[in-house]
């Protein structure tokens, strides 16, 4: 809950992320840890060969060391696994580092969402990544660990 109050303008209620974790099909959700300590979520949802990214958070402390790069590389491996072939997301148009991101892994703008977020009124990017099961998740790896100095990282889910 410290992650996601400090991540997000309009953080989800403990029973919100409560119910998610407990959601036993369809969903996933990762956590990342460095030395022992929780530094890092994400999780989606997969139905009719869909996953649904819901949420990428790192810590502040933790950012910009491709923790949340690892986590939603993982969401997509996993996700193939899970026989989605497509995913798809909801993001600020401000939020220029998340959109880098996503970007970096082959997610494209395809709409948006009017007035999505109430706490400001801005619109919702809607970005999708297609033909997930064609990714060359070997390739990202290898540059992910080129630019952060290891091969790939620990990532544990909740199953």
């Amino acid at each position: 809950m410290v992650i996601e109050q400090a991540s997000f303008r309009t953080p989800w209620a403990r029973a919100a992320v409560a119910e998610e974790l407990a959601r036993t099909h369809g969903a996933l959700y990762l956590a990342a840890e460095v030395e022992g300590r929780l530094v890092g979520y994400a999780g989606m949802w997969v139905f009719a060969g869909e996953a649904h990214i819901m949420n990428v958070a790192v810590e502040h402390a933790s950012r910009r060391q491709g923790i949340g790069e690892a986590l939603l590389l993982v969401l997509l491996e996993r996700a193939v696994g899970m026989k989605a072939d497509f995913a798809y997301l909801e993001c600020r148009p401000s939020n220029r580092s998340a959109i880098a991101l996503y970007g970096k892994l082959g997610f494209k703008p395809y709409g948006r969402r009017p007035h999505y977020y109430a706490d400001t009124g801005e619109d919702a990017l809607l970005m999708a990544r297609e033909r997930l099961r064609r990714m060359d998740f070997r390739a990202y790896w290898d540059a992910w660990g080129r630019r952060h100095g290891s091969e790939k990282c620990e990532v544990r889910s909740d199953e």
